[in-house]
């Protein structure tokens, strides 16, 4: 009953959506704090402009993660009714990765991860227009461009980078070393310009050592958070069942869509592996990891036939997010 009502096409939906948005920031408005941050987290290359005007004022952070979050919900949203990344003509994607991210209540305040997710899903959108595209090369460009910018606020999405070069491989028919060479300009230039301005600046040695702090600063904010864990075991069981019903409806497929799951799994697994390679890696690349889980559970709620069982999945995910709200009070995280 609860997933009919908000999976349906009206645009309503929008509004609701909001609404959605706003009881998981309740908590975060009435009692705002700012992020923390270990040292140099927040002192990247573009995000330092935007921490020095907003870190005295919690509520605005607050309210700007919530803006921001709202925004990736329907960027997610225009790619999937763009590539009709699931049959059903729904805008259940940005309404799960709202839940998702209001689930992660340490993530409702501000922190450079969002912006990096809005240009990751530039990105992707640039990459995904690249399949059977004559003439790919401004859009393959644009995805390291947007990629870049993106690494320019959050550093470790630099681990994406390898995944669009992937990318680039299985969405195009005819692989051409100069196409993967086009991606890597594209990254470099914005890359380039911001390593100029540190030089002329005289900045370029503390960018290069907040740069080595985010990469190499040892940190976990997953050890003793067990309500966080708990979502998280709930968010890989939901993520595994709707890899088996994509695998499923594999062949029912077009060629096309089953190249952009491929490139959303990619993306997935390479998020996946900078908590094990880049030690400063932690909750916030959720932010980005989460992007391919909210298609691939919207595309499971959507395609299981029985209303059951749709509901039941729906309202564990949605009563799991809503308990970690009020979860602080029962148990001591860190």
């Amino acid at each position: 009953m609860i997933l009919r009502i908000l999976k349906s096409r009206e645009p309503f939906d929008y509004f609701l959506y909001l609404i959605v948005g706003l009881l998981f920031w309740t908590n975060s408005f009435r009692s705002p704090a700012l992020y923390d941050y270990f040292d140099g987290e927040n002192q990247s290359i573009l995000y330092h402009f935007i921490d020095r005007i907003t870190s005295g004022i919690p509520i605005l952070q607050v309210f700007l993660s919530f803006a921001l979050v709202i925004f990736v919900a329907f960027l997610i949203q225009q790619i999937n009714s763009r590539y009709a990344l699931i049959k059903a003509r729904t805008k259940l994607p940005a309404l799960i990765y709202i839940i998702i991210i209001g689930g992660f209540t340490a993530m409702h305040t501000l922190h450079p991860v969002f912006f990096a997710a809005i240009f990751t899903l530039l990105g992707l959108n640039s990459l995904f227009s690249i399949f059977n595209n004559s003439s790919p090369q401004l859009e393959i460009f644009n995805s390291g461009l947007f990629i870049a910018i993106g690494t320019l606020f959050y550093f470790n999405l630099i681990v994406l980078l390898p995944a669009f070069i992937f990318a680039v491989s299985i969405l195009r028919r005819e692989r051409n070393w100069r196409e993967f060479m086009i991606l890597v300009v594209g990254y470099i230039i914005p890359v380039a310009f911001a390593l100029t301005y540190a030089f002329f600046t005289d900045q370029l040695t503390d960018a290069v050592v907040v740069f080595q702090k985010n990469i190499f600063s040892p940190i976990n904010h997953f050890k003793t958070n067990y309500p966080l864990q708990g979502f998280l075991g709930l968010l890989i069981v939901l993520t595994l069942i709707g890899s088996i019903k994509i695998m499923q409806q594999y062949d029912s497929r077009k060629v096309s869509i089953r190249k952009y799951y491929l490139v959303l799994f990619v993306i997935f697994l390479f998020s996946m592996l900078s908590f094990i390679f880049i030690p400063a890696t932690s909750q916030e690349m959720l932010v980005i990891a989460v992007i391919p889980v909210a298609i691939l559970i919207s595309n499971l709620l959507v395609s299981i036939e029985s209303v059951f069982w749709r509901e039941l999945l729906f309202t564990l995910l949605l009563g799991t997010a809503i308990f970690i709200q009020f979860a602080d009070k029962l148990f001591f995280t860190a």
